[in-house]
């Protein structure tokens, strides 16, 4: 790979598995705790000529050890929120520019310049902890808007309904991203028309209310501000990139990021069909300095079109606060 841009040029299927075993060598090569996990399994990466068999790293291996490709200090270290006596994980970002790019690049393609909107964070547990990968990308897409009628708001909810007055004057877009618990409080306390809203929740109860399924959830936001459907954003610490869904818990990604489904007896058996259910497992090219093939502790589904849902964890797995638990 002759430079990091050419995740962000991929055009087709074929550029990108071609440059996923390009940046699999070199993070077989490069990362310490990756090429030891290959050794294990008895995996010569110099024989691995499909993405479909290349070892996926357990997502867990962020929490036990630092995932790091190469030599040289992090730029940031993202954790995980974790629940009470669960150890977090951590992301050392090397070069926070991919982590920035991939944002901006993957947002651009699926709503626009960020410029158009005025964006409002209902993030109250994340905003009370430092490391947050989810309020990094909430305030860069702040920034990105360069509206001031956004901000993040944790009780005010007055100065957050006068924050989207005042983008409705200015003419923006209002983007509201909260966590599922925060939307859930608003729309019982604070029921009123917010149509021209696009309300994105990140999931995550954080143990302040039972776990409900996705179809719940999004029916009483719905009802409460009278939106049409509610967005989710996909993502976690140990990534780089998101997927992004416009409603009925269907996501998209972008081009240097692609869902696979594992068997969950077979964890080696992976496949991108339409219909396959299983463990989730993600390539993202944009961990070009940890690891970008992860299997991670979410059940789903592919449907088609490359969209795809997610249908719950598996068992004895932890509550992760980026993930909606759904059934």
């Amino acid at each position: 790979m002759s430079s990091p841009a050419e995740i962000f040029s991929i055009a087709d299927d074929s550029s990108f598995n071609h440059l996923a075993l390009e940046i699999f060598r070199f993070q077989a090569t490069e990362c310490k705790l990756y090429r030891e996990y290959l050794n294990l399994l008895g995996v010569d990466p110099g024989r691995v000529s499909s993405v479909f068999s290349i070892p996926f790293m357990p997502i867990s291996f962020f929490r036990d050890h630092t995932v790091m490709t190469g030599d040289g200090p992090a730029e940031i270290i993202f954790q995980s929120s974790g629940t009470t006596g669960v150890r977090q994980s951590s992301h050392h970002v090397k070069v926070l520019s991919l982590y920035d790019r991939s944002l901006e690049e993957g947002f651009r393609l699926f709503y626009g310049d960020p410029s158009g909107y005025a964006i409002t964070g209902l993030l109250p547990s994340y905003l009370e902890r430092k490391g947050s990968s989810l309020i990094y990308m909430v305030n860069r897409l702040m920034q990105l808007s360069g509206s001031d009628a956004g901000g993040f708001f944790i009780d005010d909810h007055s100065a957050l309904f006068h924050a989207v007055e005042r983008a409705r004057e200015a003419g923006l877009q209002v983007l509201m991203i909260g966590v599922t618990y925060a939307l859930l409080d608003l729309a019982e306390k604070y029921p009123r028309d917010l149509s021209d809203v696009i309300i994105m929740e990140t999931g995550g109860m954080k143990g302040r209310r039972r776990e409900m399924i996705r179809e719940e959830v999004h029916d009483i936001i719905m009802n409460a501000f009278g939106v049409s459907t509610v967005h989710s954003e996909y993502g976690m610490t140990e990534l780089l990139s998101q997927a992004w869904s416009a409603g009925q818990g269907l996501f998209s990604t972008p081009p240097w990021m692609k869902v696979l489904i594992r068997d969950s007896h077979d964890p080696m058996s992976r496949t991108a069909e339409a219909g396959a259910a299983g463990g989730i497992s993600v390539i993202d090219l944009a961990n070009l300095w940890s690891c970008s093939f992860i299997d991670t502790a979410d059940l789903g589904r592919i449907h088609p079109g490359g969209k795809f849902e997610v249908q719950g964890r598996f068992d004895a797995a932890d509550i992760r606060g980026c993930n909606l638990l759904v059934s």
